[in-house]
């Protein structure tokens, strides 16, 4: 049986620049910082006060009060996110088709703010006390449950959870169920919502957070020699997925194709990956033999680039291994230089951004990458964005456990 070919024909997302993505993708290309001091919390005594927090959002306008009340703030995130992907890509989900329609959110964490209070309440008021909402807020799928009871989506409905990998696997699996005649369509992305006492404190316990709280639009600089560690960010981004076929024949108009998905393990370490990238390049490399494209065809690369001295390197390593003398040509670029770190729900972000890149021919930047490192010397689009027709490109995404994703998108020809 021939694969259906697979298309994206909706992007919705809300980020620490903007709540839909107009304004995130404005805000990429003129290189603006999301990232500032915490205002979730009361920061006094933490080793890192700043964060890239989603700005001035306000659900209830979209989702209703009630609703909105019961779900943790990423659940919130992704459905904000799948309305506007809805909207982008015209889809409608009737009762004839709703068993063909997917729905595959991703969160590497869940519901930490919604346990992280009610923790709180147990300690300080007893067990009587805990709302009954706990469990369905705290759980990583009810972002993709709560979509699906939003749309009204009866196919496949679930939720990865591979670390930071996270949501750029849920996109892989979306896109092999379409690719396989499974459902139709899916929305596939991704949210995270960590912003809190436990999730600031854990981190920072394992050294994995940025200490630089003075200048916190400086404090992300991936492949910087300075870099000191990742900046946590919250937010959610979905993609409508569809086969070429149902796409076509709804009218729609698709914005690029998906022709790739790697996937691998470190097998290595709980939070290191693997020396050299290895892992990391096998991902990729399994992502280009399935896209039936060569590393000199690679436009653009959105780099998993998270500001920790050993990801960037290693990251650095596995390009080269995997494009040869061609990885010192493309252009490559971590955007979350601007966005912090989403966890979870960054390989729904980026795999936006590249979507973007590749149709509206625009690379976003790098952005505080002054002191440039020895071992990390490939073309990181500092500082400015690049203007240019880009006829493929890839996202890569690594996460703690040694887990490694890399998307590949292509133009769309008919």
């Amino acid at each position: 049986m021939i694969p259906n070919r697979v298309v994206v024909t909706g992007v919705g997302i809300v980020s620490p620049l903007g709540l839909d993505t107009e304004s995130t993708w404005k805000s990429l290309l003129s290189g603006q910082s999301g990232v500032g001091p915490i205002t979730a919390f009361d920061t006094e005594g933490y080793g890192t006060t700043i964060a890239a927090e989603v700005k001035d959002f306000e659900p209830e306008g979209l989702l209703g009060r009630k609703e909105a009340r019961r779900m943790d703030r990423f659940v919130q995130l992704a459905a904000v996110a799948a309305l506007e992907s809805a909207g982008a890509s015209g889809i409608e989900i009737t009762p004839e088709n709703s068993a063909r329609m997917s729905v595959m959110i991703a969160s590497g964490i869940g519901g930490i703010i919604t346990l992280s209070d009610q923790v709180g309440v147990l300690e300080n008021r007893g067990p009587k006390r805990i709302s009954p909402f706990l469990v369905p807020m705290m759980l990583p799928d009810m972002a993709s449950g709560q979509v699906s009871m939003m749309m009204g989506a009866k196919g496949p409905n679930y939720s990865t959870v591979s670390a930071c990998s996270s949501a750029a696997d849920t996109i892989g699996q979306a896109f092999e169920a379409i690719r396989r005649g499974d459902v139709d369509a899916a929305f596939a992305g991704g949210s995270e919502a960590a912003i809190c006492p436990i999730g600031v404190a854990g981190f920072n316990a394992c050294h994995a957070l940025s200490k630089r709280n003075d200048e916190p639009e400086k404090a992300s600089r991936p492949f910087d020699a300075d870099r000191d560690g990742f900046v946590l960010g919250e937010g959610g981004a979905v993609l409508v997925l569809e086969s070429l076929e149902h796409a076509i024949a709804r009218g729609a108009t698709p914005i690029v194709e998906m022709t790739g998905y790697g996937s691998s393990a470190d097998a290595h370490h709980i939070t290191q990956p693997a020396p050299e990238g290895e892992g990391a390049a096998r991902a990729m490399s399994m992502a280009l033999n399935q896209a039936q494209t060569q590393p000199e065809e690679i436009g653009y690369v959105n780099a998993h680039g998270t500001s920790t001295p050993l990801n960037d390197k290693y990251e650095t390593m596995a390009l080269k291994s995997v494009f040869g003398e061609e990885a010192y040509k493309v252009p490559i670029s971590s955007t979350k230089s601007m966005t912090g770190h989403l966890l979870g729900a960054s390989g729904a972000l980026e795999a936006a951004v590249t979507v973007l890149a590749l149709s509206r021919w625009a690379i976003p930047p790098t952005i505080n990458l002054e002191t440039p490192d020895p071992e990390c010397d490939l073309d990181y689009t500092p500082h400015m964005l690049r203007r240019g027709r880009i006829r493929s490109a890839m996202s890569n995404s690594f996460g703690f456990g040694g887990h490694n994703a890399s998307l590949v998108f292509q133009e769309f020809e008919e």
